[in-house]
């Protein structure tokens, strides 16, 4: 076994490595760009190597960097972790020739499997189905066009060598095709230096579900069970969950071992996952392999038992597999959420800056958090947005999805955007309580967009009691102050009006039997509801975890001046707590209007400027593409909402945009 190994990656996943690495008493080298100096997987490791600058082509891509810090360290092994290098032949290569091991699959699986054209001919080959399309690079767009034309329409056009959504679009029409090819090409060719194209059928509605094999050096291969991953948001996994609530025995056992045949086709070595989607018949079809630890693979560690990470090391050690295919057995059922510094009001744009506040969930046996974030950290614009996964186990699906519930609720992140939020909203949607979803699922939930007004709180009347609490602890605590005028203290009266959504609610708070206790009663006559609240919230905390009329609740809780804003399964309100009087002549105040900013275009995130499509005198309609920004290694292109004439451009090419930064001004109308 190993003594010491270098891992070839950063944030949760190198966090992640590290953790077994320590339980299996093996040194770990870490390495890290100058963004990630003082990154938690630098902390966690036991010895550290700079790479380079920021950008991952100087850093985590620079493989002649990594293995220097294999020798000077002297590291037996490499563990490449996701993304980055850890599915480049040549790295792999490069490594085992320098006497290294790699801690993945050989390097001709990864040059077999990882070119979608090459893996979908062999799947055919090893008899496992595959999706009807053309199996050869498309040269330009109007090829493409006649490819789609073809298969008919709608197509997936897809980066031969992409991954993780990039370098993907779906066209539906020959205008479509065109630009998706186009735009598709670019963005191979930016993240993975290779812009092939294939076309295929796409198949309408799907489900994506995806079969963990593992195999090691002695000819063992198995598959570990499935995983449900059809809730995507552009062609990226948002929740994803094992087993899949849609398969049946008999089409688990058949995925599995067509995923089995195809590893053994290619003598694959290490973990890896075969990639499907599955149509509304349960027929399904090879997508691609993905020859690396995937980042969703804790559930299938929570079903089965089993460390997957711990299991490359042991495989590519040389040892040999230390379960059979019958000794595999699930249990339970096990959900995981992304967490992404993205802000899903403002159509998911990615969020940087620093973790104000960073309060993840409490873990136990049903609750496990992957991160590699801490408070006081910073999101980069260089690298993925993820803040951290979350991942909850129990006996059954609804049990998994109540403490998925649960932990969101507890989940405390301020100082950049998030979708916690947005994640909260869709694990207690009864579409996904069903299991009735496909990878167009979150699309037809909210084709508009994720918007506040989308999340309605089920009892509102639980975040006035909540509020009414915390605002009488206030004025208690402000009611106690020493050097009062005798005669003139400050008393606390018991009744109040709390402002929620622009709807006055009187309530009426006492304290009760004891300090943590209040008795709050909100509205009256018919709409009476009471509420006993019992909860030893301390001021500051951001959490008010406490008993309402017998009923756990966990409310995040952020006081801004007179307003208190909750958070709470999904939705966030704010609110305030006002003495009658004060309400009454709120109420007679003039709502502010936003300024109006039509005629200035402002970027919608934080990015590189790449380009302008406009100059100034163009005259622009609804729709025009105007600037393209790249965010997190993804092109974005900014169009006109409204019709005008641009007057000029502000900022200029290759700046580096902040969010709401003004691009350009339209001509005054």
């Amino acid at each position: 076994m190993f003594s010491r190994i270098l891992i070839a990656n950063r944030g949760e996943i190198a966090c992640r490595v590290i953790r077994t690495a320590r339980r299996m008493g093996i040194e770990t080298v870490a390495v890290y760009s100058d963004a990630d100096r003082d990154a938690l997987h630098v902390q966690l490791a036991d010895h550290a190597v700079r790479l380079g600058p920021p950008p991952a082509s100087e850093s985590y891509l620079a493989a002649d960097h990594i293995l220097q810090a294999c020798h000077d360290t002297g590291a037996q092994a490499v563990h490449p972790g996701y993304g980055f290098l850890s599915e480049n032949a040549a790295f792999a290569q490069r490594v085992i020739d320098a006497g290294i091991a790699f801690i993945g699959p050989r390097p001709h699986a990864i040059t077999q499997m990882g070119d979608k054209i090459t893996s979908k001919r062999l799947a055919a080959e090893a008899g496992v189905n595959t999706v009807p399309g053309f199996d050869g690079a498309v040269e330009h767009a109007d090829h493409a066009v006649e490819i789609a034309r073809e298969i008919g329409y709608p197509v997936m056009l897809k980066a031969s060598a992409g991954g993780g959504g990039k370098g993907m679009r779906i066209a539906r029409d020959d205008a479509a095709c065109r630009e998706g090819f186009t735009r598709a090409a670019s963005e191979a060719r930016n993240s993975f230096g290779d812009e092939r194209i294939f076309v295929e059928k796409f198949i309408e509605r799907p489900r994506h579900i995806e079969i963990q094999v593992l195999a090691d050096a002695h000819g063992n291969a198995i598959y570990l069970g499935e995983r449900e991953c059809s809730l995507q948001r552009r062609h990226q996994k948002v929740i994803e969950e094992a087993p899949s609530p849609f398969l049946d025995a008999a089409t688990r056992k058949a995925m599995g071992e067509q995923a089995v045949a195809l590893a053994r086709a290619v003598e694959y070595q290490s973990a890896g996952t075969v990639e499907f989607i599955v149509d509304a018949d349960r027929n399904f079809y090879f997508l691609e392999m993905n020859t690396r630890l995937q980042v969703e693979h804790p559930v299938t560690e929570y079903v089965t038992g089993l460390d997957l990470v711990e299991l490359m090391i042991r495989v590519a050690a040389g040892d040999p597999l230390p379960v059979t295919q019958g000794q595999v057995k699930l249990g339970g059922w096990s959900i995981e959420a992304r967490v992404y510094a993205e802000d899903p009001l403002r159509g998911f744009l990615p969020s940087i800056g620093r973790l104000v506040r960073y309060v993840p969930p409490t873990t136990g046996p049903h609750v496990r958090v992957d991160s590699g974030a801490y408070e006081g950290g910073e999101v980069s614009m260089h690298y993925d947005p993820m803040i951290a996964k979350v991942i909850t186990h129990g006996g059954s699906r609804l049990e998994a999805i109540t403490h998925m519930r649960r932990a969101l609720n507890e989940f405390y992140v301020r100082g950049v955007a998030n979708n916690l939020g947005f994640l909260s909203a869709l694990v207690g949607h009864p579409l996904f309580e069903s299991g009735d979803i496909s990878t167009d699922t979150i699309g037809q939930l909210y084709p508009e967009g994720f918007r506040a007004d989308d999340v309605v709180h089920d009892e509102p009347g639980l975040l006035i009691a909540v509020a009414a609490t915390i605002h009488r602890r206030y004025m208690d605590r402000a009611a106690r102050i020493s050097d009062q005028i005798p005669g003139y203290e400050r008393r606390v009266g018991d009744e109040w009006v709390v402002v929620m959504d622009h709807q006055q609610h009187p309530v009426t708070v006492k304290l009760g039997a004891s300090p943590t206790v209040c008795e709050v009663q909100v509205g009256h006559g018919a709409e009476e509801r009471r509420y006993e609240v019992n909860s030893l919230w301390q001021f500051g905390q951001p959490l008010f975890r406490g008993v309402i009329n017998g009923r756990d609740l966990c409310v995040q809780v952020e006081r801004r001046n007179m307003i208190y804003r909750l958070q709470h399964w999904g939705a966030t309100l704010d609110v305030r707590v006002l003495s009658a009087r004060a309400a009454e002549l709120l109420a007679t105040m003039p709502i502010k209007e936003a300024p109006d900013t039509s005629g200035t275009v402002l970027a919608p995130m934080p990015g590189l400027l790449l380009e302008f499509r406009v100059q100034p005198g163009d005259e622009v309609a609804v729709g025009s593409d105007l600037a393209v920004i790249e965010a997190m290694k993804m092109q974005n292109v900014v169009h006109a909402v409204r019709r005008g004439v641009v007057a000029k451009l502000i900022a200029k090419r290759g700046d580096t945009l902040a969010v709401d930064q003004p691009l350009l001004e339209y001509e005054a109308t």
